[in-house]
Formats: structure tokens, sequence, C-alpha cells
């Protein structure tokens, strides 16, 4: 019991950052439009909607507990390529520290892609 309940706490504090930056993008379109434009992404408005959709979406099948590993694998992808793109500036100081706390998110999605998201999900129902 003890470690279902710590397998859904986890999986709520592994969502929380992307549903919130999902709903905070999606809400602010022009300004993240704006952002993307400034790092090397050869389509910045398909990017945007791209990174709503995987920031939210996968946050939600993380949070819920549906398709877990495949949201997982995802976004721990989607942590490490993020993480290239717009974190890794050696002389950055604040930059790195994101930089690794990317890496380290997408180590705990890829725990969560290799033991799935526990008895409270609705994978197991």
């Amino acid at each position: 019991m003890l470690n279902s309940l710590a397998s859904l706490i986890g999986r709520v504090m592994m969502s929380a950052i992307f549903i919130q930056a999902g709903i905070n993008k999606a809400m602010t379109s022009t300004a993240t439009i704006a952002s993307f434009s400034k790092i090397p992404l050869p389509n910045p408005p398909l990017a945007y909607g791209v990174t709503v959709a995987v920031e939210l979406l996968g946050g939600l099948a993380i949070l819920v507990g549906w398709k877990t590993k495949w949201a997982a694998l995802t976004l721990a992808f989607w942590c490490l390529a993020t993480a290239y793109v717009s974190h890794y500036h050696p002389g950055d100081r604040g930059q790195m520290i994101h930089f690794m706390k990317n890496v380290a998110m997408a180590g705990g999605f890829l725990q969560l892609f290799v033991l799935g998201a526990g008895r409270f999900s609705l994978d197991r129902r």
C-alpha cells in the first residue's frame, strides 16, 4: 500500500510542472512563440503547438496514470531535448541548473517507464 501511495504522489509531483507549463503556454501564445523565435527552432508556431500538446497531454497522462509508459518515455525524451535546445549554456550557471533539472526529470520518467504507474492509476483499471 505504501508503494502504491508513493507512486501516486510521485506521479502528481512529476506531472505538476508540465501541466502548469502547458496551461501557461496555452494562455500566452504570442509571448511563447516570440520566446521560441529566440532559440534555434525552424518553425516557432509549430514548436509552440507541439510544446503545448506534449506538456499538457503528457502531464495529464502521467497524473492519472493513463498510457503511463508511453507518456513517461515521451516526456523523458522531451526533457532531454529541451535541456539541450533551451538550457545548455555552460557559461550561464542558472541555465545549467535548469539543464540538470531536465536531465534529472528525464531519469525519473525513465524509472516510470520501466516500473509503470502503480496501483492507483487508470492503467491498472
